[in-house]
């Protein structure tokens, strides 16, 4: 069962970060450039169908595999265990992505305009920032280096 939650955990945060990156490096500056909120609504859309259900699945297989590694929830709040600081170091950047996405969905997409590119972009960097860090902090699970 580890091997399956992890396989899917790690897919979703493939096509999550990737899509970001792409998002990031390759439309985004385009459409600054054009100055295009229609190309950013357009990308969005089509990844919305994939992105959000990447990230609930990792939401859910997240979590199992934190359950799977300190079943005892209170653990997970225990900052002298290195396991539990990686776990909340997750849980951070899970509440910052939210944020970010709540806020970009319900105030910054509705009014989203040429003049307001600059805005939606403040949300797509740090949340591609965060995407990159989720994986950081999931290596670290292996690795150690955050312990």
């Amino acid at each position: 069962m580890y091997g399956f939650l992890l396989l899917l955990h790690l897919l979703g945060a493939t096509i999550w970060t990737g899509g970001h990156i792409v998002l990031a490096v390759v439309v985004l500056p385009k459409v600054l450039r054009r100055r295009s909120p229609e190309a950013l609504l357009d990308f969005e859309s089509v990844f919305e169908k994939i992105g959000m259900p990447a990230l609930i699945v990792q939401v859910v297989t997240g979590v199992a595999l934190a359950h799977r590694m300190l079943p005892d929830h209170a653990q997970w709040l225990d900052l002298d265990n290195p396991v539990s600081r990686v776990i909340l170091a997750k849980l951070g950047l899970l509440a910052l992505t939210l944020g970010f996405a709540v806020h970009a969905r319900f105030r910054v997409i509705p009014t989203l305009s040429e003049r307001t590119l600059g805005i939606m972009a403040w949300h797509i960097v740090p949340v591609t920032v965060f995407s990159i860090l989720f994986v950081v902090v999931g290596v670290s699970f292996r690795t150690g280096w955050l312990y």
